[in-house]
């Protein structure tokens, strides 16, 4: 079983690896034509989203040797939870955009794409592997409201970055700053509905996006059930292309 996972490691990361250099790869380009690094951002944005995904690689090697509760699951748990955000971060990029030269704007709207492609194909599958660890303990419902106030931290958090120019390595260096964007929108509702609004909308984004991939998944994967026999032999329908 663990040669199994092991495999199965080894065949996605450089998969995913390979598809991160694809984005690199049209940045380079870009800058290169352009003189220019100023989207720069994208590289580093694209190296956060790669964090979760590992942090719960180790958390998957941690969870068969003690429980869920125990400290270091948790703390690993709580570092993807921490630093997810910075996966689906990349989807608020598009917004520059808007600065992009009319010549260029082609070429600009695919190399984001692909970036933010990377981002999503990184988040969604360290929550796949969450998820089906938490299948294997609890019930589906409830699986399904941790995923949800993960999800929703996730919405929080873009809109404490995008809106609020807050990241994660405040929670280090200013710590205040985090308090207070996180509690202002709480404290005083009316005065904050940008909050609310940019927090729903990435909320149903990223959720319908999961739903949908995960359901398909399901679908496609699980493996369908052959007729017995005496069930084929029965079927006078199937008999006929027989013969």
């Amino acid at each position: 079983m663990r040669c199994n996972k092991h495999s199965r490691w080894s065949n996605a990361l450089p998969t995913l690896f390979l598809s991160s250099l694809v984005s690199i790869g049209f940045f380079v380009a870009q800058a290169i034509i352009n003189h220019s690094w100023a989207n720069s951002y994208l590289l580093i944005n694209l190296l956060l989203a790669w964090i979760p995904l590992l942090v719960v690689y180790y958390l998957l090697r941690v969870l068969p040797y003690y429980p869920w509760l125990n400290w270091r699951p948790m703390l690993l748990t709580f570092l993807w939870l921490g630093l997810l955000p910075n996966s689906f971060y990349l989807v608020s990029d598009l917004i520059h955009l808007a600065l992009v030269a009319p010549n260029s704007i082609l070429y600009d709207s695919v190399m984001f794409q692909t970036f933010i492609f990377n981002g999503l194909i990184l988040g969604y599958l360290s929550v796949y592997l969450v998820h089906r660890q938490l299948l294997r303990r609890i019930t589906t419902h409830w699986a399904n409201i941790l995923l949800g106030l993960a999800f929703f931290v996730c919405s929080f958090a873009i809109y404490l970055g995008r809106e609020l120019r807050l990241s994660s390595w405040n929670f280090v260096t200013t710590p205040a700053s985090i308090l207070f964007g996180i509690s202002s929108p709480f404290v005083n509702i009316s005065g904050h509905l940008q909050a609310y609004t940019v927090t729903l909308m990435f909320f149903i984004l990223i959720v319908l996006m999961y739903v949908v991939v995960f359901r398909l998944l399901q679908i496609f994967i699980r493996p369908s059930r052959a007729p017995l026999p005496e069930q084929r032999l029965a079927n006078p329908v199937a008999d006929k292309i027989r013969r």
